[in-house]
């Protein structure tokens, strides 16, 4: 019965995962930086840890606690919405923190296990806005984008430790926590002179379109866990896989 480790588990695509895999029957160590016991089932196979992905030390002590591990899911992220002009530098360090060094952190923390057992699945969750660019988004895009280039790169790094890496690329889910939290990121990011661009970008994302689900994206997770044929990037959602052409 093998392990995977998750993070971002307190709601949307981390949360559905967890569930998941749960419920075909794997350990699962589900992560987040305050640890609730009410969103998941009770289970035996079920452990919850805090993880703060920016904290060298959270990351030490839960990959110490989670023990052998088998497969790690950098599910977890926060959202930027807002032109590059209003948006601070100490928010773009944050984003970056989270989004972009925080999985190359957690990946440095679980090498030597999947190193020296000569096994191990390594799955970076980025976006599909790193196949079409958005106006608003070029903080976001870019601390995805750089996951992306890195989980290539590591991929050939790694094929001699019989570790895979895998990209899952989303496409655009509204209905999610991810997507308050970016836009409750807002405030004052967007100038007066970016005033009638954002307008009519959000009127256009207002329209009906082909959206992620959740189950899209567990599905596309799962398959690179589970599946060693699988493509190093995985499209996840109908848009998503619209972009992959």
């Amino acid at each position: 019965m093998k392990t995977v480790f998750i993070t971002g588990c307190s709601s949307g695509f981390g949360l559905d995962i967890a569930n998941y895999f749960l419920a075909h029957d794997w350990h699962v160590i589900a992560t987040m930086r305050s640890p609730r016991e009410d969103i998941l089932p009770r289970s035996d196979r079920l452990r919850i840890l805090a993880l703060d992905v920016t904290d060298p030390e959270s990351i030490r002590q839960a990959v110490e606690a989670a023990g052998p591990i088998d497969v790690v899911v950098n599910n977890a992220g926060i959202g930027m919405l807002g032109a590059l002009e209003g948006i601070s530098i100490a928010a773009v360090r944050e984003i970056f923190e989270t989004n972009t060094f925080g999985p190359m952190a957690l990946i440095q923390a679980v090498l030597p296990q999947f190193r020296q057992r000569k096994a191990g699945v390594i799955i970076n969750v980025t976006s599909s806005v790193t196949l079409k660019s958005f106006p608003l988004l070029s903080v976001y895009t870019a601390s995805k984008a750089a996951v992306n280039a890195f989980t290539e790169s590591l991929a050939l790094e790694l094929e001699q430790f019989n570790v895979r890496v895998n990209l899952v690329l989303p496409g655009r889910a509204p209905t999610t926590r991810f997507g308050e939290n970016a836009q409750s990121r807002m405030q004052g990011t967007i100038p007066e002179a970016y005033a009638e661009l954002a307008q009519n970008i959000f009127a256009e994302w207002g329209k009906p379109a082909p959206v992620t689900e959740a189950k899209d994206v567990v599905e596309a997770v799962w398959r690179a866990a589970t599946d060693p044929s699988s493509p190093m990037r995985i499209a996840a959602g109908a848009d998503a896989v619209a972009l992959f052409g």
